[in-house]
């Protein structure tokens, strides 16, 4: 609902004023996110060439997921969320142009990097809880799918396409510049940010705003008990958790693959991920409407599938031209899964829960792939790349069909409206 100095459009759908602000800023600040994470690490290696630096500056940038998410998210559900937004915004717009003057400069040493690279993730734990609240408020219960549509395919275009395309074109002019419209685009995204509608989190069942009468650490226990007991949520951190370290099993092995088995020129390789992008856009764009048809249990199930047969087509590919087929049915079945996945997650929890839920959930699905892409190297050298990629294909296969039961039986309208907290 809207504060005092909310207005009408908060809860107005897709089509409201809010929900275009809201996603105008989410775009903007997406395109700067996909323009650091292609700039960062390949700055690091072309200013240190040290594998060591590298690995400094890649860990502190994802540790935040692992150690700040969850009090992030306990916070988040206390405080009003277009603030934490807004705030988040610009402090990573103040972050990335001392980033930007510390490379322009040359007071770039690794340990300024690595401590600039973690705060970053830091503000971004934040504002990303937050943002899934105001998502949630503002499309309203009805919008769900449309407004997660849309914002899968704003993140895809901006960290996939648009941002490595703009970092690569001003990293060759100056590197700097690659963290100055970083720091730009979150100007831009706290401007939008700022005029939306004051939304007030949703009241905790003792009736304090955001459960501020209970400490911090048992709020955080609460979203993760709420996670594990709740049985909708169960299945669905299940399969995200079990496709997610299939994914990275096979993100690790994948460039290998096409290069030394399929001999796909290593300049060519890039074009698999823009090709995935371009069939997560498709999906993302159609699956609210193929949702309404076949039904949302259905089509996560078949999304699980294309999964698992663009994994397959890879690992039995025997010409490098399918590789570009397998990673097109794999974007497919990403881009539908990432629109339902959240889309149910979000109506099933509680609005008082959802900052704390969002961020349990994340650490689930992120922070244990590094586990599948540890796996990799040991199964492909013990037996082939292949084995990694077929493997990672039963894996999500194996998933749809032995969880293809409860994804059709839990989050229906019933349990969609009780959940949905607004």
């Amino acid at each position: 609902m809207s504060g005092p100095g909310g207005d009408a459009t908060a809860g107005a759908g897709v089509r409201g004023t809010a929900f275009r602000r809201l996603f105008f800023a989410w775009s903007v600040s997406l395109v700067g996110d996909g323009v650091r994470v292609a700039a960062l690490p390949l700055y690091v290696a072309v200013r240190t060439g040290d594998p060591l630096a590298a690995s400094t500056v890649a860990v502190a940038e994802l540790l935040p997921w692992l150690l700040v998410a969850l009090p992030a998210g306990a916070l988040v559900d206390r405080w009003r969320p277009r603030t934490v937004v807004l705030v988040s915004h610009l402090a990573r717009a103040v972050l990335t142009a001392v980033l930007a003057l510390a490379v322009l400069t040359g007071n770039d040493g690794v340990a300024v990097l690595a401590a600039l690279a973690f705060v970053l993730t830091t503000a971004e734990t934040f504002a990303d809880s937050a943002s899934q609240l105001l998502l949630v408020e503002i499309a309203g219960a009805a919008d769900l799918d449309r407004a997660n549509s849309r914002f899968v395919t704003a993140e895809t275009i901006g960290v996939d396409l648009a941002g490595p395309l703009a970092a690569t074109l001003l990293f060759a002019w100056q590197p700097a510049a690659c963290f100055a419209l970083d720091s730009l685009s979150f100007a831009v995204a706290a401007w939008y940010v700022a005029r939306l509608p004051d939304v007030v989190p949703c009241r905790d069942p003792e009736g304090a705003v955001g459960g501020s009468r209970t400490r911090l650490l048992l709020q955080v226990v609460e979203g993760v008990r709420y996670l594990a007991t709740e049985r909708a949520l169960r299945v669905l951190v299940l399969a995200v958790v079990l496709s997610a370290l299939s994914a990275a099993a096979v993100n690790v092995v994948s460039a290998l693959f096409a290069i030394q088995v399929l001999g796909l020129a290593p300049a060519l390789v890039p074009t698999l991920m823009i090709t995935m992008a371009v069939g997560i856009l498709v999906s993302a764009r159609l699956s609210p409407v193929l949702t309404a048809r076949f039904g949302e249990g259905p089509m996560m199930i078949g999304s699980l599938l294309l999964v698992a047969l663009g994994f397959a087509v890879l690992g039995t590919a025997g010409a490098p031209e399918l590789a570009w087929v397998a990673y097109f049915v794999t974007g497919l079945g990403s881009g539908c899964w990432n629109v339902l996945s959240a889309t149910r997650r979000q109506r099933l929890t509680p609005g008082h829960l959802l900052g704390r839920v969002s961020s349990g959930y994340r650490v689930l699905a992120w922070g244990l792939m590094p586990l599948g892409a540890a796996l990799a190297g040991p199964v492909a050298g013990a037996s082939s790349l292949q084995t990694v990629l077929l493997g990672a294909a039963v894996i999500v296969a194996t998933t749809a069909v032995v969880l293809g039961g409860p994804l059709l039986r839990t989050g229906g309208p019933g349990q969609a409206a009780r959940g949905s907290g607004i």
